[in-house]
């Protein structure tokens, strides 16, 4: 079953915002420590075969060579030479990737990767994300939201439930679904941390989380602080399930209150194999995923988010030859190509393995992150991807001098190198920070708060 929103932190309480968030965009480029980066956002993850050659084309021309991941399925270009932005705009535009300036960094879409690939889930929240998108894009208030402001829409597997949305959408089956087909059934809305849900009509998704939108900006701006998320609004204007039910019911879409005791799932998605009716895919398992009707999908993952134009263009010509001509990405930095032939899966998978790409679940570089780290960002203390590379290397996914020893088995491990933690897992992960001293390694569950470096204050870390 889905699981709960992700809470946050004990004692971490909301700050006043008195700026607009710095996201870097596709038109705003951030001035990184290794030259201009830009942020691609892809609803859902979504990419044609055109766009993704188009991405390769950007990176190679004006960019380090180099794809980025990130943990909402977005692509980063870095390493941009100065004034190379329009250029880069008109590529994206060109491309189809932009289809709207003034909305560009709000189109922050996140859904189940897997959804209608498996043989057990429905496809309705791909087209609820296109459709959420397009709304998005046509209306002019929604600018006001804040490039961090996530959607979040689980197919009803828990897959991305839990990845810190602002506002949640989870796909209900309606009676005597199977699984197999369009769902009959509806959504449970969620806002923020709260556990309580409302139900509504599978048709009136779409609307329902812009609508959800529409009362947090409405909630933000009543409090003054300036909050850029949900979960930044002060206690005095905290918002609930039931405040949003009332902007629902403005908008002509009918609710049903669902108290926390039975919209709650428990603080984590249950373990695959825990998992009994239906039997889903684990989505954020590299390999072979077998779908209706004898297709197959390839999910793969870029080792620490990374990958090599060269390595984008086989998935690219692999989608394009041999697939449905289609990729999305994953936040967990991997990529699904669907629509392949049985008989093709296997030898596809193979030529992705040997060109660098983590195909297998027990490779150790599955569930295995980093921040950027040095040279690319000026904050960090030291290069941690090559810190991280060095241990997986002597097999083990934490540092050797690490007090905690060797981290539980099957959690996420991510290195930082400072406080913020830019792009850490939700949920219980090992946090892996580079202090002055040294690393240090501690267990981080989703009622705890990352410790600090000795000697520094902690800032809210930076999803």
């Amino acid at each position: 079953m889905p699981p709960s929103p992700s809470t946050r932190p004990q004692a971490a309480a909301p700050l006043p915002r008195d700026r607009g968030d710095a996201c870097p965009g596709a038109l705003r480029l951030h001035p990184a420590a290794d030259g201009g980066l830009a942020r691609v956002r892809l609803p859902a993850g979504d990419l044609t075969a055109h766009q993704a050659a188009v991405l390769a084309d950007a990176a190679e021309l004006l960019g380090d060579g180099h794809l980025s991941l990130t943990s909402r399925g977005n692509a980063e270009l870095r390493g941009l030479a100065e004034g190379c932005g329009d250029r880069l705009a008109g590529l994206l535009r060109d491309a189809g990737l932009l289809p709207s300036a003034a909305h560009e960094r709000i189109r922050n879409i996140l859904a189940s990767p897997l959804a209608g690939l498996d043989r057990h889930t429905p496809s309705d929240v791909r087209r609820w994300a296109r459709e959420l998108d397009a709304l998005l894009c046509a209306g002019a208030w929604a600018t006001a939201l804040s490039g961090r402001f996530l959607f979040v829409l689980d197919d009803g597997r828990g897959d991305v439930a839990a990845l810190g949305g602002d506002v949640t959408l989870l796909a209900e089956a309606g009676p005597g679904d199977d699984g197999t087909g369009p769902a009959g059934g509806g959504a449970l809305l969620r806002v923020g941390d709260d556990p309580a849900a409302l139900r509504i009509a599978g048709p009136d998704a779409p609307r329902a989380a812009l609508a959800a939108a529409g009362a947090f900006l409405a909630a933000a701006g009543a409090s003054g602080s300036g909050a850029w998320r949900v979960r930044e609004l002060p206690d005095a204007h905290a918002l609930r399930a039931r405040d949003v039910a009332e902007a629902l019911r403005s908008a002509g879409i009918e609710t049903a209150y669902v108290a926390a005791r039975e919209a709650a799932y428990g603080a984590e998605p249950p373990a695959p194999d825990a998992r009994t009716s239906p039997p889903y895919a684990d989505s954020s398992a590299p390999g072979i995923v077998e779908g209706p009707g004898g297709a197959r999908a390839l999910s793969v993952l870029a080792p620490l988010g990374r990958l090599t134009v060269a390595q984008w263009r086989l998935l690219t010509a692999i989608a394009a030859e041999d697939g449905a001509g289609a990729l999305r990405l994953t936040p967990w930095r991997g990529i699904v190509l669907p629509g392949l032939a049985a008989a093709a899966a296997p030898d596809r998978l193979a030529r992705l393995a040997a060109a660098g790409l983590v195909t297998d679940p027990a490779s150790p570089w599955h569930r295995l992150g980093a921040c950027t780290g040095r040279p690319g960002c000026a904050k960090s203390r030291t290069d941690v991807r090559a810190d991280a590379t060095a241990a997986v290397a002597a097999g083990t996914a934490v540092p050797d001098a690490a007090p905690a020893g060797r981290p539980p088995a099957g959690l996420p491990v991510y290195w930082s190198g400072c406080e913020r933690r830019c792009g850490h897992p939700h949920g219980t992960w090992v946090d892996v920070l580079a202090t002055a001293e040294g690393y240090r390694t501690a267990l981080v569950a989703p009622d705890t708060e990352p410790p600090a470096a000795p000697g520094t204050t902690a800032p809210p870390p930076a999803p």
